[in-house]
């Protein structure tokens, strides 16, 4: 999957303008606050229509216009493609190949990319509500089946916690909880079994990456922790039956306290870097390298999954890191486009093959 070209016209700083990326490195360079992260943020939205930065659409709009618009042209799916996103307010409109589409959604499944900013430290610095939305992002951008899933779920369990406050003030309504129970744990299941199928293969790729970022100096592992005392390789159905035993064990706290305890929403993912957590033990450059990692494994995982090469969008990604480790994030990352942006000049006279834009005052200039 590469990029031809990228437009923009009333999006955030940038001025109106299009610029034609090469297949390999492209490097935005410039100051703090001229615009390179607003080159990120477009690509972007062309992978389902969201920002990483904000939920608010009506934001990228340029100050005093009454609309945004993006357009871009790229190889997917062995062809030629077009696509364009306009802002109208909190209305977005979208067009594929010359089709109106009725959600930006429809973009999931023609345009994939992997992002990284600053923020996605927060996998490491955080609580595990920061890797549970990695990894069900991630396993949604692959199949709409599992956003549906992971929706279901949600719904059940928002049901379900509702119940048992009510249960609370009527002790007889919880006769009829093991029925919401059933559906909990039958989307649970599902949605346990695609994560640990996913990090499965993240596992692997993350080591491979990180052992590269490093230079053989570190050991990256990742693991999935479940409250139900899953097993990598259990069936949904051994899924289903370990959660639905766990509920029944835990009714009566459930009920007490009004939440659900047990279940895919209190999962998380455990990182250890030379078999230690990352969160209390890595630096800061170690914890960034460790979650870059995990992010160009990502998009390993969706190339064995999807057929294609994801874009990958870096932003801010050279600080704190070393020339080693910059070195090898500008010119070992092979078959896939990048877009990397920097404010150093000795990032950009680090790389051996791209291109280079400067952005100035929401210029770019290549």
């Amino acid at each position: 999957m590469k990029v031809k070209r990228i437009g923009f016209k009333n999006f955030r700083n940038l001025e109106d303008a299009e610029i034609f990326p090469c297949e390999t490195v492209n490097v935005i360079y410039g100051d703090n606050a001229q615009g390179k992260t607003n080159l990120l943020e477009a690509l972007w939205f062309f992978c389902g229509g969201h920002s990483f930065r904000t939920s608010k659409d009506s934001e990228v709009i340029r100050w005093n216009e009454d609309f945004a618009r993006l357009e871009m042209n790229f190889t997917g799916q062995n062809r030629e493609q077009r696509a364009m996103l306009k802002f109208l307010g909190s209305k977005k409109l979208v067009n594929i190949n010359g089709i109106e589409k009725n959600s930006a959604s429809a973009l999931i499944e023609k345009f994939c990319a992997v992002v990284f900013s600053p923020e996605h430290l927060n996998l490491i610095k955080r609580g595990p509500g920061e890797r549970r939305r990695f990894i069900d992002s991630a396993i949604c951008r692959e199949k709409l089946q599992n956003a549906v899933i992971l929706s279901k779920y949600n719904r059940m369990l928002n049901q379900r916690n509702t119940l048992l406050k009510d249960i609370q003030r009527k002790p007889q309504l919880e006769e009829t909880l093991e029925i919401w129970d059933m559906q909990l744990t039958n989307y649970g299941a599902q949605l346990i079994k695609k994560r640990l199928d996913y990090m499965k293969m993240l596992s692997e790729k993350a080591a491979f990456f990180h052992d590269g970022i490093s230079q053989g100096k570190e050991k990256l592992s990742v693991r999935y922790l479940s409250t139900e005392d899953i097993d990598s390789d259990d069936s949904v159905e051994v899924i289903q039956q370990k959660f639905s035993e766990k509920c029944v064990q835990n009714r009566g706290g459930d009920i007490r306290f009004g939440v659900t305890q047990s279940g895919p929403h209190r999962d998380d993912m455990e990182i250890l870097i030379n078999g230690k957590n990352a969160k209390a033990f890595a630096s800061q450059g170690q914890q960034r390298s460790a979650v870059l990692s995990l992010k160009l494994a990502e998009a390993a995982v969706l190339r064995e999954r999807m057929g294609e090469e994801p874009v990958i969008l870096l932003d801010d990604v050279l600080s704190e890191l070393d020339s080693g480790r910059q070195d090898y994030l500008l010119n070992e990352l092979k078959g896939c486009q990048v877009f990397i942006t920097c404010c150093e000049q000795s990032n950009k006279e680090q790389l051996k093959e791209g291109k280079v834009f400067n952005v100035s005052h929401g210029c770019i200039s290549e």
